[in-house]
């Protein structure tokens, strides 16, 4: 589970302008926590506010978008991840977010960003002048609560000219899998690929031509 956490307090007015006045009045987040079961039975939502300065601090780090969050409602914690924002249209501030409840057990499907590592050491680049195309930055999985990772990392360090990288290609961490491949092999979608620009192409035969 991840040490990421947010403090949190218990909410008991609900509604449009309620949730207008703590935002305006004592500069709070509304939101809510859904989900879990307990006994058997379907836990009730929680309605709870958060402080507009720790939460957007909180949101400058990208793991609080992929990663499971402790909420600590006083002396009680919840587990959770981070499933829905609404943001004010012009200002980009949160107005209301939702969080689901999570146990390690809980298979859910998230997104996460992609981490490209040893761009400025990859060969093809320093040597071939290659560029590299990233055709996707995050990348939707499937997996347990418990096996979650904050990032999926491709490593480029051997990456030669005229390489892509395909979503099979690409090493999962134990317990997560692509979204996409779970639906089939159709699904297998570049990540990123390596190509010499038409100029430095063309220079090279051209010098290749003269040397023969």
């Amino acid at each position: 589970m991840s040490d990421l956490s947010l403090n949190v307090e218990l909410r008991e007015v609900v509604g449009k302008g309620a949730s207008r006045r703590l935002r305006r009045l004592e500069n709070l987040v509304p939101a809510i926590i859904y989900g879990g079961k307990s006994g058997g039975n379907a836990r009730k939502p929680t309605n709870i506010t958060l402080k507009a300065n720790e939460l957007k601090k909180a949101l400058e780090n990208e793991a609080y978008y992929s990663s499971i969050i402790t909420l600590n409602i006083g002396e009680k914690t919840e587990q959770v991840v981070l499933k829905d924002m609404q943001r004010h249209p012009a200002r980009d501030h949160v107005m209301h977010a939702d969080f689901l409840r999570v146990s390690k057990s809980t298979i859910l499907k998230s997104h996460l960003p992609v981490h490209f590592i040893n761009e400025d050491i990859c060969p093809a680049v320093k040597v071939g002048g290659a560029k590299i195309n990233h055709q996707m930055t995050s990348i939707d999985v499937i997996c347990a609560a418990g096996d979650l990772p904050q990032f999926i990392e491709i490593d480029l360090a051997e990456a030669e000219v005229g390489t892509t990288i395909h979503l099979s290609d690409v090493k999962f961490p134990k317990g997560v899998q692509s979204l996409a491949l779970s639906h089939g092999p159709d699904h297998d979608t570049a990540v990123v690929s390596l190509f010499t620009p038409k100029g430095v192409a063309e220079d090279e035969e051209a010098g290749e031509a003269a040397a023969e």
